[in-house]
């Protein structure tokens, strides 16, 4: 039978398995980082195209609830939306909106105004989202007012 026999300075860690076991946890560390890194700009345009999207939808149904026209209003300047008598919405910087207006045509500056019929009817046009990397477009259907996100 063997013997393990123990000194009584070798309790705890060497100075080398320190190192080795701190440059690893930096090493995942650092990985971790740059791949949250790049996830939360997608997750911000995503976002900021379904509460866009919400708030029209939300307009829609108040229009039909109360059976008066619902305005939603998107300052394209101040980078801004809002649904008349709610709080008004920011849109993250880095991400870029327009207008495709089916008489005017582009609109990059100035408030844009969608108004919803409680027949369900919509006077707007569509909404173009935008990043480097990403780019969504928020149709709405003139007659039904339902939403078509590409």
């Amino acid at each position: 039978m063997y013997i393990i026999r123990h000194r009584i300075n070798d309790k705890g860690f060497t100075l080398l398995e320190m190192i080795i076991v701190l440059f690893l946890m930096t090493l995942i560390l650092g990985i971790s980082t740059i791949f949250f890194a790049n996830i939360l700009p997608s997750s911000r345009f995503d976002a900021t195209v379904r509460n866009i999207s919400a708030t029209i939808r939300q307009a829609r149904s108040l229009a039909r609830i109360h059976n008066e026209s619902q305005v939603v209003t998107i300052d394209l300047d101040s980078k801004t939306y809002d649904l008349t008598g709610h709080s008004s919405k920011e849109i993250p910087s880095g991400i870029s909106v327009k207008i495709i207006d089916p008489i005017y045509g582009e609109l990059k500056e100035g408030k844009y105004h969608f108004v919803l019929h409680p027949t369900g009817g919509v006077e707007g046009g569509t909404i173009i989202v935008w990043t480097d990397k990403k780019k969504a477009s928020i149709q709405i259907d003139p007659i039904v007012g339902t939403l078509i996100i590409k």
